[in-house]
Protein backbone atom coordinates (compact mmCIF):
# COMPACT_ATOMS: atom_id res chain seq x y z
CA UNK A 1 0.00 0.00 0.00
CA UNK A 2 1.52 3.28 -1.07
CA UNK A 3 2.07 5.71 1.64
CA UNK A 4 3.37 9.11 2.11
CA UNK A 5 6.12 8.41 4.70
CA UNK A 6 3.76 5.96 6.50
CA UNK A 7 6.18 3.98 8.82
CA UNK A 8 2.83 1.67 10.05
CA UNK A 9 0.58 2.20 7.12
CA UNK A 10 -1.56 -0.93 8.69
CA UNK A 11 -1.42 0.68 12.41
CA UNK A 12 -2.75 3.92 11.54
CA UNK A 13 -5.47 2.93 9.66
CA UNK A 14 -6.80 0.70 12.89
CA UNK A 15 -6.28 3.67 15.49
CA UNK A 16 -8.42 6.21 13.36
CA UNK A 17 -10.85 3.35 12.74
CA UNK A 18 -10.77 2.57 16.34
CA UNK A 19 -11.61 6.59 17.31
CA UNK A 20 -14.08 7.00 14.63
CA UNK A 21 -16.04 4.06 15.39
CA UNK A 22 -16.50 5.29 18.90
CA UNK A 23 -18.86 7.85 17.48
CA UNK A 24 -20.30 5.42 15.11
CA UNK A 25 -21.29 2.72 17.37
CA UNK A 26 -22.33 5.97 19.94
CA UNK A 27 -24.92 7.02 17.33
CA UNK A 28 -26.80 3.93 16.08
CA UNK A 29 -26.79 2.17 19.63
CA UNK A 30 -28.23 5.48 21.47
CA UNK A 31 -31.32 5.52 18.83
CA UNK A 32 -32.45 2.16 20.39
CA UNK A 33 -31.97 2.92 23.37
CA UNK A 34 -34.29 5.95 23.40
CA UNK A 35 -37.67 4.51 24.40
CA UNK A 36 -36.02 3.42 27.59
CA UNK A 37 -34.03 6.06 28.45
CA UNK A 38 -37.62 8.27 28.05
CA UNK A 39 -39.49 5.37 30.24
CA UNK A 40 -36.63 5.38 32.85
CA UNK A 41 -36.23 9.49 32.99
CA UNK A 42 -39.54 10.46 32.65
CA UNK A 43 -38.57 12.22 28.88
CA UNK A 44 -41.23 13.22 26.76
CA UNK A 45 -40.75 13.04 22.47
CA UNK A 46 -39.47 16.52 22.30
CA UNK A 47 -36.91 15.28 25.50
CA UNK A 48 -36.00 12.49 23.68
CA UNK A 49 -34.98 14.36 20.59
CA UNK A 50 -32.40 16.34 22.71
CA UNK A 51 -30.57 13.54 23.95
CA UNK A 52 -29.60 13.33 20.04
CA UNK A 53 -29.57 16.66 19.66
CA UNK A 54 -27.17 17.28 22.40
CA UNK A 55 -24.75 15.06 20.97
CA UNK A 56 -25.04 15.98 17.33
CA UNK A 57 -25.07 20.12 18.04
CA UNK A 58 -21.71 20.71 19.19
CA UNK A 59 -20.78 17.55 17.01
CA UNK A 60 -22.14 19.84 13.93
CA UNK A 61 -20.73 23.43 15.20
CA UNK A 62 -17.13 22.07 16.63
CA UNK A 63 -15.72 19.49 13.64
CA UNK A 64 -14.70 22.69 11.81
CA UNK A 65 -12.68 23.97 14.60
CA UNK A 66 -11.74 20.22 15.61
CA UNK A 67 -9.95 19.58 11.74
CA UNK A 68 -8.40 23.18 12.12
CA UNK A 69 -7.06 22.61 14.84
CA UNK A 70 -5.66 18.95 14.04
CA UNK A 71 -4.43 20.91 11.05
CA UNK A 72 -2.50 23.53 13.28
CA UNK A 73 -1.50 22.10 16.46
CA UNK A 74 -1.13 18.15 15.36
CA UNK A 75 -3.74 15.77 14.41
CA UNK A 76 -2.94 13.26 16.65
CA UNK A 77 -2.67 15.23 19.26
CA UNK A 78 -6.11 16.51 18.94
CA UNK A 79 -7.93 12.99 17.97
CA UNK A 80 -6.00 11.31 21.18
CA UNK A 81 -7.29 14.08 22.94
CA UNK A 82 -10.77 14.02 21.56
CA UNK A 83 -10.92 10.32 22.43
CA UNK A 84 -10.08 10.86 25.71
CA UNK A 85 -13.07 13.16 26.21
CA UNK A 86 -14.85 10.91 24.38
CA UNK A 87 -14.70 8.30 26.81
CA UNK A 88 -15.00 10.12 30.10
CA UNK A 89 -18.21 11.66 28.76
CA UNK A 90 -19.28 8.08 27.99
CA UNK A 91 -19.10 7.14 31.38
CA UNK A 92 -20.59 10.63 32.79
CA UNK A 93 -23.77 9.07 30.19
CA UNK A 94 -23.91 6.09 32.01
CA UNK A 95 -23.98 7.61 35.66
CA UNK A 96 -26.27 10.56 34.77
CA UNK A 97 -28.85 10.75 37.56
CA UNK A 98 -31.43 12.72 35.59
CA UNK A 99 -32.29 14.07 32.19
CA UNK A 100 -30.41 17.45 32.44
CA UNK A 101 -27.21 15.54 33.38
CA UNK A 102 -27.32 12.92 30.66
CA UNK A 103 -27.82 15.96 28.36
CA UNK A 104 -24.79 17.90 29.72
CA UNK A 105 -22.65 14.12 29.06
CA UNK A 106 -24.27 14.36 25.55
CA UNK A 107 -22.50 17.16 25.12
CA UNK A 108 -19.42 16.22 26.10
CA UNK A 109 -19.51 12.97 24.11
CA UNK A 110 -19.95 15.87 21.06
CA UNK A 111 -17.29 18.14 21.75
CA UNK A 112 -14.60 14.70 22.17
CA UNK A 113 -16.51 13.25 18.79
CA UNK A 114 -16.10 16.87 16.95
CA UNK A 115 -12.29 16.37 17.90
CA UNK A 116 -11.50 12.79 16.85
CA UNK A 117 -13.94 12.34 13.75
CA UNK A 118 -12.01 15.31 11.40
CA UNK A 119 -8.76 14.26 12.55
CA UNK A 120 -8.85 10.05 12.07
CA UNK A 121 -10.01 11.67 8.26
CA UNK A 122 -6.93 13.84 8.00
CA UNK A 123 -4.99 11.68 9.18
CA UNK A 124 -5.96 9.34 6.73
CA UNK A 125 -5.92 11.66 3.73
CA UNK A 126 -2.20 13.05 4.70
CA UNK A 127 -0.99 8.79 5.27
CA UNK A 128 -2.11 7.98 1.71
CA UNK A 129 -2.22 8.60 -1.31
CA UNK A 130 -3.66 7.87 -4.97
CA UNK A 131 -5.33 3.94 -5.03
CA UNK A 132 -4.08 3.48 -1.88
CA UNK A 133 -5.95 6.55 0.13
CA UNK A 134 -9.20 5.14 -1.57
CA UNK A 135 -8.48 1.65 0.02
CA UNK A 136 -7.41 3.74 2.93
CA UNK A 137 -10.66 4.97 3.17
CA UNK A 138 -12.81 2.30 2.09
CA UNK A 139 -11.48 0.31 4.53
CA UNK A 140 -12.47 2.91 7.26
CA UNK A 141 -15.58 3.27 5.68
CA UNK A 142 -16.49 -0.26 5.87
CA UNK A 143 -15.41 -0.73 9.45
CA UNK A 144 -17.34 1.63 10.85
CA UNK A 145 -20.42 0.36 8.99
CA UNK A 146 -19.43 -2.59 10.62
CA UNK A 147 -19.34 -1.06 14.07
CA UNK A 148 -22.92 0.59 13.09
CA UNK A 149 -23.79 -2.83 11.99
CA UNK A 150 -22.62 -4.67 14.93
CA UNK A 151 -24.02 -1.43 17.50
CA UNK A 152 -27.58 -1.76 17.69
CA UNK A 153 -28.20 -5.65 18.06
CA UNK A 154 -25.74 -5.43 20.84
CA UNK A 155 -27.12 -2.34 22.39
CA UNK A 156 -30.40 -3.77 21.84
CA UNK A 157 -29.48 -6.65 23.61
CA UNK A 158 -27.86 -4.53 26.77
CA UNK A 159 -30.42 -2.17 27.14
CA UNK A 160 -33.39 -5.04 27.21
CA UNK A 161 -30.85 -7.26 29.70
CA UNK A 162 -29.18 -4.70 31.66
CA UNK A 163 -30.41 -1.55 30.83
CA UNK A 164 -29.47 1.66 28.43
CA UNK A 165 -26.86 2.63 30.78
CA UNK A 166 -24.53 -0.38 29.92
CA UNK A 167 -24.59 1.20 26.35
CA UNK A 168 -22.20 3.86 27.15
CA UNK A 169 -19.56 1.37 28.80
CA UNK A 170 -18.93 0.05 25.24
CA UNK A 171 -17.47 2.83 24.56
CA UNK A 172 -14.64 2.57 27.29
CA UNK A 173 -12.57 -0.50 25.82
CA UNK A 174 -12.24 0.99 22.66
CA UNK A 175 -11.23 4.54 23.95
CA UNK A 176 -8.46 2.71 25.92
CA UNK A 177 -7.16 0.43 22.82
CA UNK A 178 -7.46 3.63 20.41
CA UNK A 179 -5.27 5.84 22.60
CA UNK A 180 -2.50 3.56 22.91
CA UNK A 181 -2.35 2.29 19.44
CA UNK A 182 -2.51 5.87 18.12
CA UNK A 183 0.05 7.43 20.77
CA UNK A 184 2.43 4.18 19.85
CA UNK A 185 2.39 4.11 15.78
CA UNK A 186 0.57 7.22 14.41
CA UNK A 187 2.79 9.94 12.87
CA UNK A 188 2.37 13.20 14.05
CA UNK A 189 1.36 15.91 11.23
CA UNK A 190 0.54 19.75 11.67
CA UNK A 191 0.71 21.98 8.93
CA UNK A 192 1.58 25.31 11.13
CA UNK A 193 1.34 26.77 14.78
CA UNK A 194 -1.55 29.17 14.06
CA UNK A 195 -4.23 30.84 16.24
CA UNK A 196 -7.97 29.14 16.35
CA UNK A 197 -10.89 30.73 15.07
CA UNK A 198 -12.78 31.08 18.04
CA UNK A 199 -15.23 33.97 17.23
CA UNK A 200 -16.06 31.66 13.94
CA UNK A 201 -16.70 28.43 16.56
CA UNK A 202 -18.81 30.24 18.53
CA UNK A 203 -21.21 31.95 16.02
CA UNK A 204 -21.21 28.54 14.11
CA UNK A 205 -22.58 27.01 17.72
CA UNK A 206 -24.86 29.73 18.26
CA UNK A 207 -26.25 29.72 14.87
CA UNK A 208 -26.78 25.96 15.22
CA UNK A 209 -28.56 25.69 18.34
CA UNK A 210 -30.94 28.79 17.63
CA UNK A 211 -32.21 27.00 14.75
CA UNK A 212 -31.79 23.46 16.28
CA UNK A 213 -33.94 24.53 19.74
CA UNK A 214 -36.41 27.10 17.08
CA UNK A 215 -36.92 23.56 14.58
CA UNK A 216 -37.39 21.48 17.93
CA UNK A 217 -39.76 23.35 19.31
CA UNK A 218 -42.02 23.93 16.08
CA UNK A 219 -41.64 20.01 15.60
CA UNK A 220 -42.85 19.14 19.03
CA UNK A 221 -45.54 21.18 19.33
CA UNK A 222 -46.76 21.92 15.71
CA UNK A 223 -47.19 25.54 16.00
CA UNK A 224 -44.80 28.43 14.40
CA UNK A 225 -44.94 30.60 17.39
CA UNK A 226 -43.05 33.80 18.05
CA UNK A 227 -40.44 32.02 20.24
CA UNK A 228 -40.01 29.44 17.11
CA UNK A 229 -39.61 32.51 14.63
CA UNK A 230 -37.53 34.25 16.93
CA UNK A 231 -35.10 31.26 17.00
CA UNK A 232 -34.85 30.91 13.23
CA UNK A 233 -34.34 34.75 12.97
CA UNK A 234 -31.67 34.31 15.21
CA UNK A 235 -29.94 31.78 13.86
CA UNK A 236 -30.24 33.39 10.48
CA UNK A 237 -28.45 36.21 11.83
CA UNK A 238 -25.69 34.29 13.55
CA UNK A 239 -25.09 32.65 10.11
CA UNK A 240 -24.79 35.76 8.36
CA UNK A 241 -22.42 36.74 11.39
CA UNK A 242 -20.15 33.67 11.29
CA UNK A 243 -19.86 33.87 6.79
CA UNK A 244 -18.91 37.74 7.14
CA UNK A 245 -16.34 36.80 10.15
CA UNK A 246 -15.19 33.93 8.08
CA UNK A 247 -14.64 36.10 4.77
CA UNK A 248 -12.54 38.74 6.80
CA UNK A 249 -10.21 35.91 8.29
CA UNK A 250 -9.38 34.60 5.06
CA UNK A 251 -7.15 31.92 5.62
CA UNK A 252 -6.82 32.19 9.13
CA UNK A 253 -11.07 31.29 9.16
CA UNK A 254 -11.50 27.83 10.74
CA UNK A 255 -13.83 27.87 7.12
CA UNK A 256 -11.58 29.59 4.53
CA UNK A 257 -14.16 30.28 1.91
CA UNK A 258 -11.47 30.36 -0.66
CA UNK A 259 -12.42 26.37 -0.39
CA UNK A 260 -16.25 27.36 -2.13
CA UNK A 261 -13.91 28.31 -5.23
CA UNK A 262 -13.83 24.73 -6.21
CA UNK A 263 -16.91 23.53 -7.56
CA UNK A 264 -16.79 19.87 -6.70
CA UNK A 265 -16.73 20.80 -2.65
CA UNK A 266 -19.48 23.09 -3.19
CA UNK A 267 -21.03 20.22 -4.75
CA UNK A 268 -19.78 17.55 -2.35
CA UNK A 269 -20.94 20.03 -0.20
CA UNK A 270 -24.87 19.93 -1.16
CA UNK A 271 -24.87 16.58 -1.93
CA UNK A 272 -23.67 15.44 1.86
CA UNK A 273 -26.29 17.84 3.40
CA UNK A 274 -28.97 16.44 1.36
CA UNK A 275 -27.99 12.62 1.78
CA UNK A 276 -27.32 12.66 5.68
CA UNK A 277 -30.26 14.77 6.20
CA UNK A 278 -32.63 11.96 4.50
CA UNK A 279 -30.71 9.01 6.37
CA UNK A 280 -30.38 10.84 9.24
CA UNK A 281 -34.12 10.60 9.81
CA UNK A 282 -34.49 6.63 8.90
CA UNK A 283 -31.78 5.76 10.96
CA UNK A 284 -33.55 7.91 14.07
CA UNK A 285 -37.47 6.71 13.17
CA UNK A 286 -37.02 3.34 12.40
CA UNK A 287 -35.75 1.72 15.41
CA UNK A 288 -38.67 4.41 16.99
CA UNK A 289 -41.63 2.91 14.77
CA UNK A 290 -40.83 -0.26 15.24
CA UNK A 291 -40.40 -0.34 18.96
CA UNK A 292 -43.53 2.15 19.66
CA UNK A 293 -46.05 1.22 16.92
CA UNK A 294 -44.64 -2.58 16.19
CA UNK A 295 -44.05 -3.64 19.83
CA UNK A 296 -40.41 -4.74 18.58
CA UNK A 297 -38.35 -5.30 21.51
CA UNK A 298 -34.79 -2.83 21.45
CA UNK A 299 -32.65 -6.27 20.42
CA UNK A 300 -35.21 -7.08 17.47
CA UNK A 301 -35.41 -3.40 16.43
CA UNK A 302 -31.46 -3.26 16.57
CA UNK A 303 -31.66 -6.24 14.42
CA UNK A 304 -33.71 -4.85 11.92
CA UNK A 305 -30.99 -2.40 11.42
CA UNK A 306 -28.22 -4.89 11.06
CA UNK A 307 -28.82 -5.66 6.75
CA UNK A 308 -28.34 -1.68 6.53
CA UNK A 309 -24.92 -1.76 7.82
CA UNK A 310 -23.68 -5.12 6.69
CA UNK A 311 -24.05 -4.10 3.21
CA UNK A 312 -22.55 -0.61 3.60
CA UNK A 313 -19.74 -2.53 5.48
CA UNK A 314 -18.92 -5.18 2.50
CA UNK A 315 -19.56 -2.75 -0.35
CA UNK A 316 -17.63 0.00 0.57
CA UNK A 317 -13.81 -1.05 0.57
CA UNK A 318 -15.06 -1.88 -2.36
CA UNK A 319 -16.49 1.46 -4.07
CA UNK A 320 -13.60 3.67 -2.51
CA UNK A 321 -11.38 1.34 -5.03
CA UNK A 322 -13.35 1.92 -8.07
CA UNK A 323 -14.31 5.41 -7.01
CA UNK A 324 -10.13 5.84 -6.96
CA UNK A 325 -10.15 4.29 -10.48
CA UNK A 326 -12.58 5.99 -12.34
CA UNK A 327 -13.66 8.95 -10.41
CA UNK A 328 -16.21 9.96 -7.90
CA UNK A 329 -19.09 11.32 -10.25
CA UNK A 330 -20.62 8.12 -11.56
CA UNK A 331 -20.94 6.33 -7.77
CA UNK A 332 -22.01 9.58 -6.33
CA UNK A 333 -24.90 10.32 -8.69
CA UNK A 334 -25.82 6.40 -8.94
CA UNK A 335 -25.77 5.73 -4.92
CA UNK A 336 -27.48 8.34 -3.45
CA UNK A 337 -30.46 7.86 -6.72
CA UNK A 338 -30.46 4.21 -5.90
CA UNK A 339 -30.64 4.90 -2.00
CA UNK A 340 -34.13 7.74 -2.93
CA UNK A 341 -35.74 4.37 -4.23
CA UNK A 342 -35.26 2.58 -1.61
CA UNK A 343 -36.87 5.53 0.80
CA UNK A 344 -39.53 5.06 -1.94
CA UNK A 345 -39.88 1.12 -0.56
CA UNK A 346 -40.57 2.75 2.40
CA UNK A 347 -43.63 5.13 2.05
CA UNK A 348 -45.60 2.03 2.63
CA UNK A 349 -44.21 0.74 5.68
CA UNK A 350 -46.03 -0.97 7.88
CA UNK A 351 -44.20 -2.12 11.60
CA UNK A 352 -47.12 -4.88 12.34
CA UNK A 353 -47.10 -6.39 8.98
CA UNK A 354 -43.89 -8.83 7.98
CA UNK A 355 -40.35 -7.58 8.29
CA UNK A 356 -39.28 -9.39 5.40
CA UNK A 357 -41.92 -8.06 2.85
CA UNK A 358 -42.57 -4.65 4.39
CA UNK A 359 -39.39 -3.17 5.46
CA UNK A 360 -36.71 -5.32 4.35
CA UNK A 361 -36.50 -3.91 1.09
CA UNK A 362 -36.18 -0.44 1.61
CA UNK A 363 -33.48 -1.22 3.69
CA UNK A 364 -31.61 -3.32 1.46
CA UNK A 365 -32.09 -0.72 -1.19
CA UNK A 366 -30.98 2.00 0.91
CA UNK A 367 -28.31 0.42 1.74
CA UNK A 368 -26.58 -0.67 -1.78
CA UNK A 369 -27.03 2.66 -2.65
CA UNK A 370 -25.57 4.17 0.06
CA UNK A 371 -22.60 1.72 -0.09
CA UNK A 372 -21.71 2.98 -3.26
CA UNK A 373 -21.46 6.50 -1.46
CA UNK A 374 -19.55 6.54 1.66
CA UNK A 375 -16.46 5.95 0.95
CA UNK A 376 -16.12 7.91 -2.67
CA UNK A 377 -17.38 10.62 -1.13
CA UNK A 378 -15.20 10.94 1.54
CA UNK A 379 -12.31 10.26 -0.89
CA UNK A 380 -13.55 12.61 -2.75
CA UNK A 381 -13.38 15.42 -0.11
CA UNK A 382 -10.03 14.64 0.51
CA UNK A 383 -8.99 14.96 -2.70
CA UNK A 384 -10.59 18.48 -3.87
CA UNK A 385 -8.59 20.29 -1.80
CA UNK A 386 -4.99 21.04 -0.91
CA UNK A 387 -3.50 18.37 1.55
CA UNK A 388 -2.90 21.47 4.17
CA UNK A 389 -6.54 22.25 4.24
CA UNK A 390 -7.56 17.92 4.81
CA UNK A 391 -8.32 18.77 8.46
CA UNK A 392 -10.58 21.32 7.65
CA UNK A 393 -12.18 19.88 4.41
CA UNK A 394 -13.04 16.96 6.25
CA UNK A 395 -13.83 18.15 9.30
CA UNK A 396 -16.32 20.84 6.85
CA UNK A 397 -17.92 17.62 5.22
CA UNK A 398 -18.37 15.50 8.42
CA UNK A 399 -19.80 19.24 10.26
CA UNK A 400 -22.36 18.91 6.94
CA UNK A 401 -23.48 15.77 7.40
CA UNK A 402 -23.77 15.88 11.03
CA UNK A 403 -26.10 19.33 10.53
CA UNK A 404 -28.17 17.43 8.25
CA UNK A 405 -29.20 15.04 10.29
CA UNK A 406 -29.33 17.45 13.29
CA UNK A 407 -31.77 19.19 11.42
CA UNK A 408 -33.72 16.01 10.23
CA UNK A 409 -33.52 15.31 14.03
CA UNK A 410 -34.59 18.27 15.05
CA UNK A 411 -37.89 18.04 12.69
CA UNK A 412 -38.36 14.73 13.53
CA UNK A 413 -40.45 15.47 16.79
CA UNK A 414 -43.29 15.90 14.21
CA UNK A 415 -43.44 12.03 13.71
CA UNK A 416 -42.92 10.85 17.29
CA UNK A 417 -45.21 12.83 18.78
CA UNK A 418 -47.71 10.83 16.74
CA UNK A 419 -48.98 7.29 17.86
CA UNK A 420 -50.66 4.31 16.53
CA UNK A 421 -51.84 4.71 12.66
CA UNK A 422 -50.78 8.27 13.07
CA UNK A 423 -47.08 7.09 13.71
CA UNK A 424 -47.36 5.20 11.11
CA UNK A 425 -48.42 7.85 8.62
CA UNK A 426 -46.38 10.62 9.82
CA UNK A 427 -43.32 7.89 9.44
CA UNK A 428 -44.72 7.26 5.93
CA UNK A 429 -44.67 10.88 4.80
CA UNK A 430 -41.45 10.91 6.15
CA UNK A 431 -40.14 8.66 3.89
CA UNK A 432 -41.34 10.58 0.79
CA UNK A 433 -39.05 13.51 1.84
CA UNK A 434 -36.04 11.51 2.47
CA UNK A 435 -36.64 10.09 -1.20
CA UNK A 436 -36.93 13.38 -2.33
CA UNK A 437 -33.67 14.56 -0.92
CA UNK A 438 -31.84 12.01 -1.60
CA UNK A 439 -32.57 11.91 -5.38
CA UNK A 440 -31.50 15.48 -5.43
CA UNK A 441 -28.47 14.83 -3.38
CA UNK A 442 -27.55 12.11 -6.46
CA UNK A 443 -28.25 15.37 -9.54
CA UNK A 444 -26.26 17.68 -7.32
CA UNK A 445 -23.45 15.05 -7.94
CA UNK A 446 -23.86 14.75 -11.33
CA UNK A 447 -23.87 18.90 -12.08
CA UNK A 448 -21.16 19.70 -9.93
CA UNK A 449 -18.52 16.95 -9.85
CA UNK A 450 -16.20 16.64 -12.92
CA UNK A 451 -15.38 12.90 -14.26
CA UNK A 452 -12.18 13.10 -12.38
CA UNK A 453 -10.80 15.46 -9.16
CA UNK A 454 -7.40 15.55 -10.70
CA UNK A 455 -8.12 19.12 -11.21
CA UNK A 456 -10.15 19.89 -8.82
CA UNK A 457 -8.25 21.72 -6.92
CA UNK A 458 -8.05 24.21 -9.41
CA UNK A 459 -11.43 24.77 -10.34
Amino acid sequence: MADRQTRYPGWTITATILASSLAFIDGSVTNVALPAIGRDLHGSASDLQWVINAYLLPLSALLLIGGAAGDHFGRRRILIAGIILFGLASIGCALAPSLPGLLMARTLQGIGAAMLMPNSLGILGASFAGEAQGRAVGTWAAAGAIAGAIGPPLGGWLVGAIGWRSIFYLNIPISLAAVLIAHVYVAERAEGWQPLDWLGAALATLALGALTWALTLWSSHRVATDMVWAGLFAGAVLLALFVLIERRKREAAMMPLTLFASRPFVGLTVLTFLLYAALGGLILLLPYLLIVAGGYSPFAAGLALLPFSIVIGTGSRLMGRVAGRIGPRWPLTIGPIVTGFGFLLLIHADPQAGYATNILPGIAVIAFGMAGAVAPLTTAVLSSVDEMHTGTASGFNSATARTGGLIATALAGAVMAQSGAGLIAAFQTAAIVAAILAIAAGLAAFVALPASLDDAKDR
